[in-house]
């Protein structure tokens, strides 16, 4: 899902419905032998002048977290169509004031601006931000238009019968409009121009779709594995007790002396059973002690 449109993938084949395509949208409870009950997302949609009927079930009948978040997104998309779409005689100027759209910034109000749109024209005000250009008549607010920079082809001048005129090309998608203003000095005419070219190439670069997403706030995590207290042992301490039953080891695997014969048993008091005798400089008490007594 994206600011547009919403894809539907599998392994065999792909859908893409465009947002402006889609008429209704909504889900129901269905049975099917497939699923048995479960909710479907139902979306009647029209393109090419035909109308299409779409209907999608989850693969697990507990998921439809999917289907609130493509609904949240439609919403969001049909709030924000005034930063992507034309509007002719729509409501957006409420007693001479312009109804500012969030992130929108304006940059210039011209008084005394023409609409040629007709054979006598209308005076009226130009508006321009950082999104739209806006006209309005002054003695009817209802007549206006809102053109957004995305719909815009280009911006040039051009002489006509009232004299040179800020001419504006809509887009195919914008209904292909041709827009006429009369704006008075030519030099004023000429620094609106330059505003626009300006502007609607920022635009371009950066645009504002009137979709904003806040993420929410880090929350801090409790700790979720237990530190066990640990006690320390210091190894120096146990070197010296170890060092003879080392050293005992070490000279029996190497062949020390007496290595070679077999050392007669004897019964030890301190065990309780007959062991080998030890060698010369050893006692029980040497090798049993392996690790410092607590």
């Amino acid at each position: 899902m994206n600011l547009y449109s919403t894809l539907f993938t599998s392994h065999r084949f792909s859908l893409s419905v465009g947002y402006s395509c889609i008429l209704t949208m909504n889900t129901k409870t269905v049975v099917s032998k497939l699923r048995g009950t479960t909710q479907a997302l139902h979306i009647l949609s029209v393109g090419s002048n035909s109308r299409f009927e779409f209907i999608f079930t989850n693969l697990m009948a507990v998921n439809t977290k999917h289907f609130a978040s493509l609904f949240d997104i439609y919403r969001l998309y049909q709030a924000s169509t005034i930063y992507r779409e034309l509007k002719l005689r729509s409501s957006i100027v409420t007693t001479g004031q312009l109804q500012v759209l969030p992130q929108e910034q304006i940059f210039n109000t011209i008084s005394g601006v023409w609409n040629l749109s007709s054979d006598q024209g209308n005076l009226g005000i130009l508006i321009v931000s950082n999104v739209r250009l806006v006209w309005f008549a002054e003695m009817n607010n209802s007549f206006n238009i809102s053109l957004p920079y995305m719909q815009i082809g280009n911006v040039r001048i051009r002489e006509s019968k009232y004299g040179p005129a800020l001419v504006i090309q809509t887009l195919e998608t914008g209904g292909s409009y041709v827009l006429g203003f009369r704006i008075d000095p030519p030099e004023r005419l000429g620094d609106v121009y330059r505003e626009l070219i300006s502007l609607h190439s920022v635009y371009t670069e950066t645009p504002i779709f009137g979709v904003f997403y806040e993420a929410p706030a880090d929350v801090e995590r409790p700790p979720t594995e237990s530190i066990d207290d640990i006690e320390e042992f210091d190894s120096t301490a146990g070197s010296d007790i170890n060092s003879k039953f080392t050293a005992y080891l070490a000279d029996t695997s190497a062949g020390g002396a007496g290595s070679g014969s077999k050392r007669k048993p004897f019964y030890c008091k301190e065990l309780g059973f007959a062991m080998e005798s030890l060698k010369d400089g050893y006692t029980i008490k040497d090798l049993w002690d392996v690790l410092p007594s607590q």
